[in-house]
């Protein structure tokens, strides 16, 4: 119970600001289509330089809640899902926003993303400290495996081909070790004086995941979107309350979904949301009403994009593995900050990490009260011409990358890789295992070092890795993900095969 003596530093004068501005942001950045919840997050990191480790956190926790919950304003009101995770919420959604029920959507999406947002959380505290101590366990053997595994669960499920998941990995991996060798002090593949210090990994953020998007905003010219904003009616937020509260099988089942999803490291909000309307949909009986404007699958899709907020971070906190893109992300922010998550996170910094995590209990709350208000606001946001959102976010891309150190080099290593990824992502690479690659790999490089020392000085390199009950079990589990993935590439491609015969 240490999180309730931390509960105040979350209502200090800038901690709490700082929480009311990543949660407003968030809701009017999450409703713009195209700013995903992880750019979002990558393109605040650099503000957090001058702020103290817990308030940095704050606003990126802030930010990435209402960034998710946020995406259902232009979903329900545009049927254009304002970041993957809220696909699932356009199918009833929108339905019912053109039936004139806009304003009851809004507010049943908003309670159902508190609900499972503050269940989420709450995992998230409980499950946490008891799992830090657990990973006290691991010596440089097991962390070596562990990042390796980060790098394959994200690579195989975050991408459409399990190989070029596996290869925008090892390209991260790659990207990491350019630079000045830690152990020998030689020089690797340092091609510009900019690369001298390896590559700043806000840079390389920012430009992973904004610049490719900014680069296809400027594709599509100078116009508005075209979509037509669904006025949003009255409604009673009493009635809303009485009617989710009714739906108690889509809302347990969307939270206890999601919450089980977001625990499994690299499976993503998106997945969420669609099983848990699948799974609601299959336990229902009113199959036929889905699709047609029927609030249980709101609450579904909804309250499981939130729920898998908080259990996300559970890996990250105790493994330092992300479980999800922008909680990979956050690792960045909180090693910019000098913190390492782990099995000393909550012994060294137990103000940061629960100050942390009451901000987000406290934010699911403030999400939910000012998501009705902000939404017409977010929904206008969402017919900016894409060519002036472009320049916003090109703006803020190169003022991030440059504020972290003072240096050009950073802006043009943000440009190269994001002109880069760009192109990759042309051809099916996805941007996330990229980043954790580039992440994970200085945590793999040293633990393999350090283990192989230990090992030439006792049983051997071999043995020293791939014998043990806990290392045996990290490859076990690495093998299973990429032939599970390798597995469900092969089934969906035979499915579409089938049905490309049948039409």
């Amino acid at each position: 119970m240490d999180f309730i003596y931390y509960f105040g530093d979350v209502f200090t004068p800038l901690s709490f600001m700082l929480l009311l501005g990543g949660t407003i942001g968030g809701l009017i950045l999450g409703a713009t289509p195209g700013l995903s919840p992880t750019m979002a997050v990558a393109l605040l990191i650099p503000f957090t330089f001058q702020l103290e480790a817990a308030q940095g956190l704050i606003l990126l926790g802030a930010a990435y809640t209402s960034t998710v919950a946020g995406g259902a304003v232009s979903a329900i009101l545009l049927k254009i899902p304002g970041a993957p995770a809220n696909i699932a919420t356009t199918l009833d959604g929108h339905t019912m926003a053109k039936q004139g029920q806009g304003a009851r959507a809004l507010q049943l999406s908003f309670l159902a993303s508190a609900v499972g947002g503050i269940f989420g959380v709450l995992l998230l505290i409980f499950l946490t400290p008891v799992l830090a101590q657990w990973a006290l366990a691991f010596g440089p053997s097991h962390l070596f495996w562990l990042a390796i595994l980060g790098v394959t669960v994200i690579g195989t499920l975050d991408s459409a081909s399990v190989v070029k998941g596996l290869l925008s990995g090892c390209i991260g991996l790659w990207l990491a070790t350019i630079g000045f060798d830690d152990i020998m002090g030689a020089q690797r593949f340092i091609f510009h004086p900019a690369l001298g210090g390896g590559i700043n990994i806000i840079a390389a953020l920012i430009g992973l995941f904004a610049i490719p998007q900014v680069l296809t905003m400027f594709a599509k010219g100078r116009h508005h979107t075209g979509a037509e904003v669904i006025e949003v009616q009255r409604h009673s937020i009493l009635e809303a309350f009485r009617e989710l509260f009714s739906r108690t099988r889509a809302l347990s089942i969307g939270t206890l979904t999601g919450s089980i999803i977001g625990l499994i490291p690299g499976v993503g909000g998106q997945i969420a949301g669609l099983v848990a309307y699948d799974q609601t949909k299959k336990f229902s009986s009113e199959k036929d009403k889905f699709g047609t404007g029927h609030s249980e699958g709101v609450i579904a899709a909804e309250s499981a994009n939130n729920a898998m907020v908080g259990p996300s971070l559970v890996p990250l906190l105790t493994l330092s593995i992300p479980g999800s893109p922008t909680a990979a992300v956050l690792l960045g922010g909180l090693l910019i900050h000098g913190i390492f998550p782990g099995s000393d996170l909550f012994d060294n910094h137990p103000d940061v990490a629960w100050t942390f995590i009451n901000s987000m209990l406290i934010g699911q709350v403030l999400m939910c009260i000012f998501g009705l208000y902000v939404a017409g606001l977010a929904a206008r946001v969402a017919q900016v011409p894409q060519s002036v959102m472009a320049a916003i976010v090109l703006a803020l891309s190169v003022f991030g990358a440059y504020s972290v150190q003072g240096s050009m080099g950073d802006v043009y290593v943000m440009a190269c890789l994001g002109i880069g990824m760009f192109f990759l992502e042309r051809f099916g690479f996805s941007a996330a295992p990229l980043v954790l690659g580039l992440i994970l790999g200085p945590i793999a490089e040293a633990n393999f070092i350090q283990g192989g020392m230990i090992a030439d000085a006792t049983v051997g390199k071999a043995s020293y890795f791939l014998t043990g009950g806990l290392n045996l079990l990290l490859i076990t589990v690495v093998l299973a993900s990429i032939a599970y993935s390798v597995w469900m590439e092969l089934l969906h491609r035979r499915y579409t095969t089938k049905e490309e015969a049948q039409a």
